[in-house]
C-alpha cells in the first residue's frame, strides 16, 4: 500500500515539473526552479495530506493552503486541474490575455486558490489569521504555508511566527521550502537564516527537519503532525535543491526565473522522463 501511494506521488510531481516547462513555453518566462524544489511537498499536500472536495472550493472545512512563494504557483495550477478543481484544458490559456492563470494566483479567479499571493513575507501572517478563524468558529480544519527560505528576510514572517505561538496555534503548519537559492542568488550570500531550526523553536513553535525530496519522509511527518486542536504550531524545514530533477539548474540561483530554448527544453524532459 505505502509502495503504491508512493509511487503515485511520484508521478504526480512528475507531472508537476512537466506541465511547468509547458505553460512556461507558453509565457516564455517562469520560475522553474522554485518549483521543481517544492514538486514532491506539493504532491504530498494535494495527494494525500490536505482535505479538500474540488467540487465545493469554498466548503468551510477544507483545509487551508497559502502558497506564500507565489511565484511557484505555475507547478500548482496543473495540480489544482488535475484533481478536478477545473478543466485542465483551461491551462492552455497561461498567462495570456483575459486568463485567470497569471505568474501569481488570484484567489477571486480561480478555485482551489485560497490567497492571492505574490507579495513575499504575508503568507504566515495570512495563515495565522485563518487559524485564529477556525478556533474562533470552532472547526478542526489546518492551515498549512508554503514559505520559500528567501523570503524569510522579510520581517513579517517572524511577526507572524511569534504570533502563532503567542495564539497556542496547533492547526497551523509552516512548510519552509530551504533550497538555499533565491532571485538575487545564495540565500546565505544575500541574508543568511540559519541555524533555522534554533529560530523557529526560539519562537515556540514544534520544528522538524526533512529532505523535501523524499516522499516517505515528507509523509512520516504530515501524518506525524498532532491533532489540529494542539496548543504548538508546527514548522517543517524542507531540504530541497532549486531545479531538482533537471542537472544543469539545480542548485543555481540563474533558474529562479527564467526560459528554456527547444533544445534545453527537450533536454530537461528527458531528464525529467529519466528520472521518475
Amino acid at each position: 500500500m505505502q509502495e503504491a501511494l508512493l509511487a503515485r506521488l511520484r508521478d504526480k510531481a512528475a507531472l508537476c515539473r512537466r506541465e511547468t516547462i509547458r505553460l512556461i513555453a507558453i509565457a516564455r518566462s517562469g520560475h522553474y526552479g522554485s518549483v521543481f524544489s517544492a514538486a514532491e511537498i506539493l504532491a504530498a499536500l494535494y495527494y494525500h495530506v490536505l482535505r479538500y472536495d474540488p467540487q465545493r472550493p469554498d466548503w468551510p472545512d477544507r483545509d487551508r493552503f497559502i502558497l506564500s512563494k507565489g511565484h511557484a504557483a505555475v507547478g500548482l495550477y496543473p495540480i489544482l486541474a488535475d484533481v478536478g478543481f477545473f478543466d485542465p484544458a483551461l491551462l492552455d490559456s497561461y498567462t495570456r490575455l483575459g486568463s485567470p492563470f497569471g505568474d501569481h494566483p488570484d484567489m477571486r479567479k480561480i478555485p482551489g486558490i485560497d490567497f492571492s499571493s505574490g507579495s513575499l513575507g504575508h503568507g504566515l501572517s495570512v495563515g495565522v489569521g485563518m487559524a485564529l478563524a477556525a478556533r474562533v468558529t470552532g472547526r478542526n480544519y489546518r492551515v498549512y504555508v508554503l514559505l520559500g527560505d528567501g523570503e524569510l528576510n522579510e520581517g513579517q514572517v517572524w511577526e507572524a511566527a511569534m504570533s502563532a505561538a503567542h495564539f497556542r496555534l496547533g492547526n497551523l503548519v509552516a512548510i519552509v521550502d530551504r533550497n538555499r537559492v533565491s532571485v538575487d542568488g545564495e540565500t546565505a550570500q544575500v541574508m543568511e537564516v540559519e541555524p533555522l531550526t534554533a529560530k523557529w523553536t526560539a519562537f515556540g513553535w514544534r520544528v522538524w527537519e526533512v529532505d523535501g525530496h523524499d516522499l516517505a519522509a515528507l509523509l512520516a511527518c504530515f501524518n506525524g503532525l498532532p491533532e489540529a486542536s494542539s496548543d504548538r504550531p508546527t514548522a517543517i524545514i524542507a531540504h530541497t535543491v532549486a531545479g531538482k530533477g533537471v542537472s544543469f539548474m539545480e542548485g543555481r540561483f540563474e533558474w529562479h526565473l527564467g526560459y528554456l530554448a527547444p533544445d534545453d527544453q527537450a533536454r530537461a524532459l528527458a531528464e525529467l522522463e529519466e528520472g521518475r
